[in-house]
């Protein structure tokens, strides 16, 4: 039988007879739906099927910009192939604007039509692949909501192309694109004239419900004040209350870690309302930020306006009891003498983070309040000032940006990470020249893109980030020679005209500003509805920052988009950091969310074209992430936040660096404290050797057995077999006899090489006799004598068993995870650690990893080339290794491996000399029938026996890690 139909019948057996039947994932049907067990969503799967078809088309009644936006990446990928798709949708109730007709225009290999037919309401979308098609039917309109957050039922179904269900549907559909009416533009036109929508289509893509009063975050800027009480969201009710309960112990101090955009000085003017200060002093280092600030609290506290003064440069206050002054005046000895110290019962500092340099100091120590209050999106510092110890590491709130995402409290954001022009055969780097950057050909590429991806309402209000003052002068000339309204803004301009040309963005009578950092922080312009980055991104905080310009929320904005120009530089890899808050400094980490980026929350998407996906890999194999100056920063933040030294665990709650990588990078953590010149009790010898093993070992969660053993030695002192059996058995972790011995010979010490045995002290762990283990002796030792060592070991336990929340420990190994070669011989209980000789494969114990390095070196020493290769997302092409034939042993076993029961399990690393880890692609099965006796020439030109066959992979590798692996 042929084995694609094969498939089909087993994933039907599966889908609709018998789930336990083993099936193909990649044909099984499949119900959608949003934030499934795996965070996957309903635009996972679109995307997934759009990215790998031949060709599409979608039958859709509504349609939003924001849904179109989440898939103009990967169509315009499909536009470079060639790949075309269709799309019928209707002018049903008015719901689809004229604005979003107008970007299905601008798809290129899309042709749309609009059906006039009465209660059009269909949701489908069809998929042509080389082999079969995909149909996905349900609930899911081409809405933001409906694709990410909404819940929706959709089935998604696979089919050989002659299948009855198949081609009913595109009968269905071809008989409505006949009778369909081409989107033109005079179409447009025409629907714009006659456009009276019945539905409100914010409140289907946004949910927003229409309420009596206004709550801080979502329309504050452009609403009837006067009619509407103003009240808090509910980040601000939790922040107050804490903050509430910081003064309720009588603390004088607190903090307020907020994302940009949550309304951080709305929340301080409702704290200042319900403190009813007798006077009140708000500080910050910007004169812009003074008087925005100024109005909300008017706002917000309901008072005479004479209350409320500002002190900076020339302007001066007397008696006001609300006084808003900049840092750069208050701190000048002739005003700060002017103040008694007990003045104000109340102090604000926004911006927190500044609040190092010697002027705030200067202030801080001068004045006594009552109560003083930081607030800032950006507690972490790279000079080493503890802001968390100023004020006494009371952390009363923290929201972060993907939280703040989740609770819809941001404006959603289209993140487009995009390639950069490619000029003279080279892509705009660090040496670029001005000439390149300023060029007539980049900027038409500019235009281009950022008309592709566009921007909600009519008009756009856009800010344009670049990387000179130079540059930003002259792309304001070339952007209004091309029509525009833009102009720059750069340090070099005063407060008043920064005020003025931000007053004509927001009134519509400028296009763009275009500015050289300026905005980072602390302007607030609502408005924005476009962000383009035209400069490499030097440091995650700035680029979260400069990102967090179009986040705040404002009326008509439903969502902000944000163009990224990626060039060819080095520190490509801080992207990921910045979008994702991904502090662990792990490249696998980074890798995984490159590949996949459905941790996003809420509305907004982050989405990166085929290129630049590539270059973000590339820069992060290259960085130097894991080096000195990273680990002393991340570590001294840590440590300021918490106030003390940090333990392992540490690492992992408060999301930081992974503690495997600190942990190993001196041997043991008490050798990186040291290091970090802490000071720490005194570990022997062999105390430093145990905890060495451990850490270098053990402490990476991948198999929680061995510490499981310990820790319970630790609290009973003996412990029979049969009872670690049931506590295996109890926690559902997977073991059989197997599995106890390897246990046994990684505690005894006798799974590793001489050399390692010697590195770890050579002294067993555990102890087995008469099938009772126990703690070696000396180790029995350290535990009660040395509380520091047994603390460390605790530490070790802890650490790896939060870390293994990462992995499936009912397998031996976890599919989509990264493991190296010394993980495998221990995971698959081989007696001896044996990575010096397993290389490509092995056959062992009736197990058979096979290492595949995927993009192979020209100058790679082997004897022949491999051309081991993903032919699809469940099939590999691999070949043996030099010199064996049919009748060779180990290819009769590999052959034969339904009688033995062989295990094939095969890894795969992208790059030769790369990370020493390889992604776990699951079990494999030989095609027999694939399978070829051939002759390769070796690096010598001779000629070599190989065999080569195809394997089928168990489950289908996801399209995300399938990208990764086969892109070069």
């Amino acid at each position: 039988m042929n084995p694609l139909i094969e498939n089909f019948q087993s994933a039907l057996e599966h889908s609709f007879i018998d789930q336990t039947t083993e099936s193909h994932d990649l044909y099984k049907a499949k119900l959608l739906v949003n934030q499934d067990q795996s965070g996957r969503m309903v635009l996972n799967d679109l995307l997934d099927e759009l990215a790998t078809c031949n060709e599409f088309f979608f039958a859709v009644a509504f349609i939003t910009e924001s849904g179109l936006l989440a898939l103009k990446t990967v169509l315009a990928d499909l536009a470079k192939q060639n790949i075309h798709g269709r799309i019928v949708t209707s002018n049903y109730l008015y719901f689809n604007s004229p604005k979003m007709f107008k970007e299905l225009l601008k798809l290129k290999n899309v042709d749309v039509r609009i059906t006039a037919m009465d209660g059009f309401h269909a949701k489908g979308y069809s998929f042509v692949h080389d082999e079969y098609e995909t149909m996905i039917l349900g609930s899911s309109n081409l809405t933001i909501k409906a694709l990410k957050v909404n819940c929706e039922w959709n089935l998604k179904l696979n089919s050989l192309a002659n299948g009855e269900l198949i081609q009913s549907m595109k009968q269905n559909f071809e008989q409505m694109w006949s009778l369909a009416e081409q989107l033109t533009t005079s179409w447009i036109t025409k629907y714009q004239m006659g456009y009276k929508p019945i539905l409100n289509v914010q409140k289907v893509d946004t949910m927003e419900e229409p309420s009596s009063q206004i709550e801080v975050g979502t329309i504050l800027e452009e609403v009837e004040f006067a009619t509407k009480p103003i009240l808090p969201n509910e980040m601000q009710k939790n922040a107050l209350a804490e903050i509430q309960k910081m003064r309720d112990l009588e603390k004088s101090k607190a903090m307020v870690i907020s994302a940009t955009g949550t309304g951080k000085t709305y929340l301080s003017a409702f704290d200042v309302k319900a403190y009813q200060p007798k006077r009140f002093l708000f500080i910050v280092h910007q004169e812009q930020i003074l008087k925005k600030a100024k109005e909300q609290f008017i706002k917000i506290l309901d008072d005479d306006e004479n209350k409320f003064g500002i002190l900076s440069g020339n302007s001066t206050i007397t008696t006001e009891k609300y006084v808003f002054a900049t840092i750069q005046t208050l701190s000048k000895d002739s005003t700060l003498q002017t103040f008694a110290k007990n003045t104000f019962d109340y102090i604000l500092i926004d911006e927190v983070h500044h609040a190092g340099a010697k002027t705030y100091q200067k202030v801080i120590d001068y004045f006594e309040p009552d109560f003083l209050l930081g607030m800032t999106a950006t507690p972490e510092r790279t000079d080493g000032y503890n802001i968390y110890e100023m004020f006494d590491y009371n952390v009363a709130y923290e929201i972060r940006l993907q939280e703040a995402l989740k609770e819809n409290m941001l404006c959603p954001f289209h993140y487009f990470g995009i390639t950069d022009i490619q000029i003279d055969g080279q892509t705009i780097n660090d040496k670029s020249s001005f000439n390149q950057l300023i060029s007539s050909q980049r900027i038409d590429y500019i235009l281009e893109k950022i008309d592709y991806y566009g921007h909600c309402g009519e008009k756009v209000r856009g800010l344009i980030f670049c990387g000179t003052k130079k540059e930003a002068h002259e792309l304001e000339q070339l952007f209004n020679q091309r029509g525009f309204k833009t102009k720059a803004l750069t340090g070099d301009h005063k407060i008043t005209e920064r005020d003025e040309v931000i007053t004509q963005l927001e009134a519509g009578q400028l296009d763009y500003i275009i500015t050289v950092d300026i905005f980072n922080e602390g302007i607030d312009i609502p408005s924005v509805n476009q962000v383009v980055m035209l400069r490499k991104t030097e440091s995650s905080i700035i680029f979260t920052q400069q990102l967090g310009r179009g986040l705040r929320k404002a009326k008509n904005k439903d969502f902000v988009t944000i163009i990224d120009f990626i060039g060819n530089y080095d520190n490509n890899y801080l992207i990921p950091i910045a979008l994702t808050e991904d502090s662990s400094l792990s490249k696998n980490s980074l890798r995984k969310k490159t590949m996949a980026t459905k941790y996003l929350q809420g509305m907004s998407t982050i989405i990166f074209d085929e290129i630049t996906k590539n270059r973000i890999f590339q820069s992060i194999e290259s960085s130097q992430l894991n080096n000195a100056k990273n680990y002393k920063e991340a570590y001294q933040n840590l440590k300021n936040r918490l106030g003390r030294i940090p333990s392992l665990v540490d690492f992992i709650d408060q999301h930081s660096v992974d503690p495997v990588i600190i942990a190993r990078y001196k041997g043991n953590y008490p050798a990186f404290l040291n290091w970090m010149k802490e000071d720490t009790p005194i570990l022997n010898r062999h105390e430093n050797e145990l905890l060495t093993f451990l850490s270098n070992e053990l402490l990476n969660g991948k198999r929680n057995h061995e510490l499981l053993l310990i820790e319970r030695l630790m609290v009973n002192g003996t412990l029979e077999r049969q009872e670690y059996q049931r506590e295996l058995e109890r926690l559902h972790y997977s073991f059989d006899e197997q599995t106890l011995k390897s246990v046994e010979r990684i505690l005894s010490l006798k799974f590793f090489t001489q050399k390692e045995r010697e590195k770890y002290g050579e002294l067993p762990v555990v102890i087995l006799s008469d099938d009772i283990y126990s703690l070696e002796t000396s180790m029995k030792e350290s535990i009660q004598n040395n509380q520091w060592f047994k603390q460390c070991v605790l530490d070790i336990i802890r650490t790896s068993f939060k870390r293994s929340e990462s992995y499936q420990l009912n397998e031996p190994l976890t599919y989509n995870e990264v493991y190296g070669r010394k993980d495998v011989c221990r995971l698959l209980n081989w007696e001896n650690n044996e990575t010096g000789t397993m290389y490509g494969y092995r056959i062992k114990y009736n197990t058979c990893p096979i290492f595949v390095n995927y993009h192979k070196d020209d100058a790679i020493s082997n004897d022949v080339k491999y051309e081991d290769e993903l032919i699809d997302q469940h099939t590999l092409l691999w070949y043996t290794r030099p010199k064996l034939n049919f009748s060779s042993k180990e290819v009769k076993e590999i052959m034969n491996y339904e009688e033995s029961g062989l295990a094939i399990h095969v890894f795969v690393q992208k790059e030769v000399g790369g990370d020493p880890e390889f992604i776990y692609l699951g079990r494999a099965y030989p095609k027999i029938e694939t399978a070829k006796e051939l002759i390769k020439k070796d690096k010598n030109g001779k000629d070599q026996n190989i065999v080569s066959m195809e394997m089928t992979l168990e489950k289908a590798v996801p399209l995300e890690t399938y990208d990764f692996i086969k892109q070069k």
